[in-house]
């Protein structure tokens, strides 16, 4: 009898769902995060999660990882001390970037400082055109120049090569690679070849050289977590999720800790999806509301749009990521009053330690957490009991804030949620009415510990009149993990007018898909089906950016689909991005995509029923405005049967979450044991 287990590290939690493959059981488990050391509460969190497995003959056979340190690392500028190297008059390349600016109103905005200061950037004297023809050589001298340089600069943790045209021609950067690896063995080195292999240069150098700085400790961490893992279970097969949606090996992510960078939040969309689908809603817009941050995605007809470009802090990264956007919106987020003298809501968050002041932990600025209890709308007891909060304490720091705005402490308490509401309003108005989406045609889904809270007021917003709860919407991002496959993206610049002879494209083609071959004998084992997703980048002549146009599966056929086919995708795909196309003007492919998926085996949860007709276990006060509390009634949701239905006021408390069901709303159990709240 096996397990698998999917484990996702949050900045407040850590969460933990385990799945038995023969039966479907499902276990969850919750418990604090360790920022000092993530692999830490990963490993207590199993220890704890085993604990609860009845017979000692069950053994886990999976686990996969969603993790934060990448992100986190570059947030808090914690990566390497980095040496870059690069094609001769091409250093400052990484710091001039792109004339775009993020914020074209402000005058006073400034560009984040490079990763690699100037004078750890090195330049070597050789030249490959635009079609990979090698005009200058590397020569020895030159390698040995390099040599000397890097050996002046100061504890230097990796090295990023990045050189001009190299996504055509490779050889130089695998020649240095070579060569300085050699010279300096305990050095981790990124080519820009390896990690990104498109054109534009701007983007690759990015892309690399935040590679190689997140490689350091990145790659200390996926040491610790695999030593350790290793030790207590010595046949278990780690994977880590990407940001593109599927799992990887535990090397292939510390080689390209690049891909981890929206890791976390990518495995709640999948998870989202699923559950989504499983209740018959196709189209619907994630709040994935943590102790930190909150991230949103609009789903349409099942599947999460894939964007090839992010910037996260400032910083310019090109791979395929699920289109996650993330605000700094989340249970643990402080409120504090601006210079202006008025309510802000984060984007500072305390974190699991202190955390909120409800915690007990030392905490004594008010976060959302803390204006919750306040309004009776979080229960004192949290993940199933085992951790209290402290009602007072929550009281004792929004106080001070109350008394200099001349309100209570519930209204002060009101106005903490209406900014934080509105703060995740503003980022799912980003992921839908500025794409040219209308929220009123989709269905809202919160979960994460605190989106249950705050889905009713996030939609009244909106006009959305559906929210679909999963069954454990606190840990679905981990739920999102064990129900993932392992993935692997390819991609080839093949620049070719669409309607000329497009062999090249072919040509490419087939080496991607000798490429995906050979990951799925060495890396891509699942046990299950097996898919090639081809994808063509295209644009018109002239056009700034490409729209990557979804072909379908070419396991088993190489074929390029005809030029009218090609055309009649890129015309739907510019319709839907820009509301028109001009059917004369002529097209460019740019980039070939190859995505390779092979599927693991995963058992659907058994799901159990309960029949007994639900009694709330107590009555509570909340606050739902500024005129008094109401009287509510509180709900252990694994009472709820299939088909229960309920008008609010009312609460519904689960080990890993909270619902808030306001007056004047209802709710609905469906034959999943999803909650479908009416607004």
């Amino acid at each position: 009898m096996t397990w698998i287990i999917g484990v996702d590290v949050g900045g407040t939690f850590t969460d933990f769902c385990a799945r038995n493959n023969t039966n479907g059981q499902t276990i969850i488990h919750k418990r604090p995060s360790t920022p000092h050391d993530p692999s830490l509460a990963i490993l207590l969190g199993l220890k704890e999660l085993k604990l609860k497995f009845v017979s000692d003959k069950k053994r886990i056979a999976r686990l996969a990882h969603g993790t934060t340190v990448a992100t986190n690392s570059l947030l808090q500028r914690k990566g390497g001390n980095l040496a870059l190297i690069t094609t001769k008059g091409f250093r400052d390349l990484i710091e001039i970037g792109r004339q775009v600016r993020p914020s074209i109103y402000d005058l006073q905005i400034d560009s984040p400082s490079p990763l690699i200061k100037r004078r750890n950037r090195l330049e070597i004297d050789e030249r490959i055109d635009f079609e990979g023809n090698v005009i200058k050589n590397i020569s020895s001298h030159g390698i040995n120049n390099l040599e000397k340089k890097l050996k002046k600069l100061i504890n230097i943790d990796g090295i990023a090569i990045c050189l001009l045209f190299s996504f055509i021609n490779p050889t130089h950067e695998i020649k240095l690679k070579k060569a300085l690896s050699l010279r300096f063995p305990h050095l981790p080195i990124s080519i820009s070849s390896e990690v990104q292999p498109e054109f534009r240069e701007f983007e690759r150098f990015s892309t690399t050289a935040i590679n190689a700085y997140l490689q350091p400790e990145v790659g200390k961490y996926m040491e610790n977590l695999k030593k350790g893992i290793t030790t207590n279970e010595p046949n278990l097969e780690l994977n880590i999720f990407q940001s593109s949606g599927g799992l990887t090996t535990i090397e292939r992510a510390s080689d390209f800790p690049v891909r981890m960078a929206l890791s976390g939040p990518a495995a709640g969309v999948v998870g989202a999806s699923e559950t989504a689908l499983s209740s018959s809603f196709k189209d619907i817009i994630t709040l994935d509301m943590g102790g930190t941050s909150t991230d949103v995605c609009l789903i349409q007809k099942g599947k999460a749009e894939l964007a090839n470009m992010r910037d996260i802090s400032g910083f310019r990264i090109r791979l395929p990521m699920i289109d996650i956007n993330t605000v700094g919106a989340g249970g643990g987020s402080i409120a504090h009053l601006g210079k202006d003298g008025l309510l802000k809501v984060g984007p500072v968050s305390a974190g699991a330690v202190p955390g909120p002041a409800c915690y007990g932990l030392g905490g004594s600025k008010p976060t959302v957490s803390d204006a919750n209890i306040v309004l009776g709308r979080l229960p004192e007891n949290l993940v199933g009991g085992e951790m209290k909060l402290n009602k007072s304490k929550a009281y004792k720091a929004i106080s001070p804030i109350a008394r200099k705005l001349k309100l209570s402490v519930e209204e002060t308490a009101l106005g903490i949620i209406g900014i934080v509401n509105s703060n995740m309003t503003r980022a799912i108005r980003s992921v839908s009415v500025e794409r040219g989406h209308d929220p009123r045609h989709f269905s809202l889904m919160p979960f994460g510990g605190a989106g249950g809270l705050h889905a009713i007021d996030i939609a009244n917003e909106l006009s959305i009149k559906n929210i679909l709860i999963p069954n454990s919407p606190g840990i679905l991002c981990a739920e999102g993990l064990i129900l993932s496959n392992l993935q692997e993206s390819f991609v080839k610049t093949c620049r070719t007018p669409i309607d000329s002879n497009l062999r090249s494209v072919q040509k490419a083609i087939s080496e991607l898909r000798i490429k995906a071959k050979n990951w799925f004998a060495n890396e891509g084992k699942g046990k299950g089906n097996k898919s090639l997703l081809l994808f063509i980048d295209m644009r018109y002549v002239g056009q700034n950016y490409e729209l990557s146009i979804n072909v379908g599966n070419t396991l088993t056929k190489s074929n390029l689909p005809n030029k009218i086919v090609l055309k009649n995708l890129f015309f739907e795909a510019h319709k839907r991005s820009y509301g028109h196309f001009d059917p004369l003007a002529a097209i460019e492919i740019v980039n070939i995509r190859l995505r390779a998926i092979s599927e693991l085996d995963c058992r659907p949860s058994n799901i159990s029923n309960n029949k007994k007709s639900p009694k709330p276990f107590k009555i509570t006060q909340v606050w739902f405005d500024n005129k008094k509390a109401k009287s509510t009634k509180v709900f252990e949701r694994s009472s709820l049967p299939s088909g229960f239905s309920l008008k609010g006021p009312a609460i519904i408390v689960q080990e890993d979450a909270t619902t808030l069901l306001p007056p004047n709303c209802s709710l609905k159990v469906d034959k999943k044991l999803n909650l479908v709240l009416r607004t």
